[in-house]
């Protein structure tokens, strides 16, 4: 769900004309929203759903920005485009979005599925890639095999990885075991490359399948894998201000 604004406001921020203007327009007839003539003022409509047009003729906004929520799947790299031609996540939604450029906010590697943010606004990205911001991060890890008390202890406690970064305390708890493998939920705050991985390979653990899931309050939910949608003005101004 994209961002609700009144119609007349939306016609001003496409630069067509100022709300009183756009007011008056409306009166007269000249607006159409997704093919329906609108004469009545207080109309809303969702930035990035509704058509709007006027005298019908398409408008979009200026310089709008976008913010979207992909549930990536395995075998797509977070990048905007790949020198080896792999797919990327970009290629998920431009076909929806073939004029906006739009960017991977932080990245999942290539064998981690989940919630991923698109943006093509640099100070969202800045607000939550930043590691002064401790922007928690949660992840489902499918491990192979079980997991000790002493292994949850030390996730939760910070292990070293790369040589000789620690990683700040993470919680960690057990979901589920079956089929020779037990499910993690695990929350970070840090963003170092493949660093969930590691963090289990540091305690003797592989990981075989890993989901992210929310993003500070921010929840996958059920959006299903491949999809994409716009974050809400809620989630946007959560992201930005926490």
């Amino acid at each position: 769900m994209g961002e609700i604004v009144r119609l007349q406001k939306y016609i001003a921020m496409c630069g067509v004309a100022s709300r009183r203007k756009a007011e008056e327009l409306i009166e007269e007839g000249r607006v159409s929203v997704n093919g329906s003539k609108v004469t009545e003022q207080g109309v809303k409509i969702e930035i990035g759903a509704d058509k709007v047009s006027v005298d019908g003729k398409p408008i979009k906004s200026k310089n709008k920005n976008y913010y979207i929520m992909l549930n990536k799947p395995v075998g797509y790299v977070s990048t905007a485009n790949d020198q080896f031609d792999r797919p990327t996540v970009v290629d998920l939604v431009k076909k929806d979005l073939a004029d906006v450029r739009i960017f991977p906010v932080g990245r999942l590697d290539y064998e981690t599925e989940g919630l991923l943010l698109l943006t093509n606004d640099g100070d969202f990205t800045y607000k939550v890639t930043h590691p002064k911001f401790h922007m928690e991060k949660t992840y489902i890890a499918t491990v192979k095999g079980g997991m000790t008390i002493s292994g949850m202890n030390k996730l939760r406690n910070g292990v070293y990885i790369d040589d000789n970064f620690k990683t700040s305390p993470a919680k960690a708890e057990i979901l589920d075991a079956y089929d020779g493998h037990t499910f993690v939920k695990i929350t970070i705050h840090e963003g170092k490359n493949r660093q969930v991985r590691k963090m289990f390979e540091a305690i003797g653990n592989t990981v075989v399948g890993l989901q992210r899931t929310s993003i500070g309050t921010v929840e996958l939910g059920n959006l299903p894998l491949g999809r994409w949608r716009h974050l809400t003005s809620h989630e946007v101004n959560y992201l930005m201000n926490s």
